[in-house]
C-alpha cells in the first residue's frame, strides 16, 4: 500500500501541532487512533527509536477522548489501528457484521501496575471506604467501556452495584479540573492524570485498580478491515515494530521489593520518561517519575478471562444484546507472527 512517497520527518513545530501528533510520511502509512493516556507510550517509544520506520511504515496520530469513539472511524477504515479500552460499542458493531477485532494487550493491571486508580475528591476522603460511594458522582471517560466495568468491581467491594452512582463522562484529562472544580466526587482516572489530579490537592488516591480488578484487560490494540484482510502483510510488520517497542518498555519497569508498587525505574526507564515528556502535553518528568506506569504484556498477549468478564457486564446493562462473544473478536495471529518474528523476550 502507497499511500504517499513523500520521506522524511514532519516536525510537529513546522505544523504547529503538539508533539504526539507528530509523523514521518513514508511509502506507507499507518493512521491509529489514541486516548492520549501514558498507556500510549509503545506508539512513542516505536517512533522515538525507529522500530516503525525500520519496518518500513510511517504513523499517523489521532486523538480521541476513549476508544469507544473510535469504532466508526476504525470500521469505516478512516483508522486502521485503534488503541484503548474495548467497549460495548466494539461488540455490538462486530454483531452488525464490521470487521474488527483486539489484535494486542496495550494496558493491563498486573499488581504492582495498578494504573487507573480510584480516586476521591480530598474533602471527601477522610474515612473513606468504598460504602461511600453510594450516591457519588464518579467519573469514567464514557458509557460501556472497561473503566464502567472496573468501577463496577470497585462498588462491587461494598456489595453495591453500578446503578448505586450518579456517572459522570469526561474525558480523563477532564477529571483534574472536575475534582477542582467540585463538580465530581469520585473517579477511576488513568495515569498521568491521575498522578495530576493528586498533586493538585484535589484528590486522593484511594486504590489502585489492580486491588478492586486485578489483571484486568484495560485497554488493547484493535485492528480494522484494512490491516485484517487487505493489507495483512503491513499489520504484521506493525506488530512487530509495536512488540519491540513493548519490549524497550517492559525493560523499564520495575516493581519495590517491600511494597510490590511498579514505577519507571528500570533499566529503559529514564529514557522512557524523556520519550513521554517529549511526545505528550505533560512536560514535567517528576509526574512520571511519580505516576503508577501500566502493565503490558511483552508478547502482546491479551488477557481472554478479563475480556469475557467484561462482555458479560456489559450484556448484563443491557448495552450489548447480540450473540458475540470475546474469543470471537479476538485474533491472536498477528502477535503469534511478531513473536516468531523478534524471538523469545529476553528482560534486561
Amino acid at each position: 500500500m502507497k499511500r504517499s512517497t513523500f520521506s522524511g520527518l514532519v516536525s510537529a513545530a513546522a505544523v504547529g501541532a503538539p508533539a504526539f501528533l507528530r509523523y514521518a510520511w513514508a511509502e506507507d502509512l499507518i493512521t491509529v487512533g489514541t486516548v492520549n493516556a501514558s498507556s500510549d507510550v509503545p506508539f512513542f517509544i516505536g517512533d522515538k527509536k525507529g522500530f516503525f520506520r525500520a519496518q518500513g511504515l510511517a504513523v499517523k496520530w489521532t486523538p480521541f477522548d476513549s476508544a469507544a469513539k473510535m469504532v466508526v472511524p476504525l470500521g469505516a477504515n478512516q483508522l486502521d489501528v485503534a488503541a484503548g479500552a474495548p467497549s460495548a460499542g466494539l461488540y455490538n458493531a462486530v454483531v452488525q457484521g464490521i470487521d474488527l477485532k483486539i489484535v494486542a494487550d496495550k494496558g493491563s493491571t498486573p499488581h504492582g501496575f495498578g494504573y487507573m486508580p480510584l480516586l476521591i475528591r480530598s474533602d471527601l476522603a477522610a474515612h473513606f471506604t468504598y460504602k461511600d460511594l453510594k450516591g457519588m458522582k464518579v467519573a469514567e471517560p464514557a458509557q460501556g467501556t472497561t473503566t464502567s466495568s472496573a468501577l463496577n468491581e470497585a462498588l462491587g467491594q461494598a456489595h453495591l452495584a453500578y446503578g448505586d452512582v450518579t456517572h459522570e463522562y469526561l474525558g480523563f484529562p477532564n477529571h483534574v479540573a472536575a475534582f477542582a472544580g467540585k463538580s465530581i466526587d469520585a473517579s477511576l482516572t488513568t495515569e498521568p492524570s491521575a498522578t495530576l489530579a493528586v498533586r493538585s490537592g484535589s484528590a486522593v488516591r484511594y486504590a489502585g485498580d489492580d486491588v478492586f480488578y486485578p489483571k484486568q484487560q484495560l485497554a488493547v490494540l484493535l485492528f480494522g478491515g484494512n490491516l485484517l484482510q487487505k493489507n495483512r502483510e503491513l499489520g504484521k510488520r506493525f506488530m512487530i515494530a509495536y512488540i519491540k517497542a513493548v519490549r524497550f518498555y517492559n525493560d523499564g519497569l520495575a516493581r519495590d521489593k517491600r511494597t510490590g508498587h511498579g514505577s519507571l525505574t528500570g533499566k529503559n526507564g529514564k529514557e522512557i520518561i524523556d520519550i513521554l515528556t517529549e511526545y505528550t502535553a505533560v512536560k514535567d518528568r517528576t509526574v512520571y517519575e511519580q505516576a503508577t506506569p501500566n502493565g503490558n504484556d511483552p508478547d502482546g498477549r491479551v488477557n481472554l478471562v478479563s475480556l469475557r468478564k467484561d462482555l458479560a457486564f456489559f450484556k448484563t446493562q443491557g448495552l450489548v444484546t447480540g450473540n458475540v462473544t470475546a474469543d470471537a473478536v479476538h485474533d491472536g495471529s498477528f502477535v503469534d507472527a511478531a513473536v516468531k518474528a523478534v524471538g523469545k523476550y529476553k528482560p534486561a
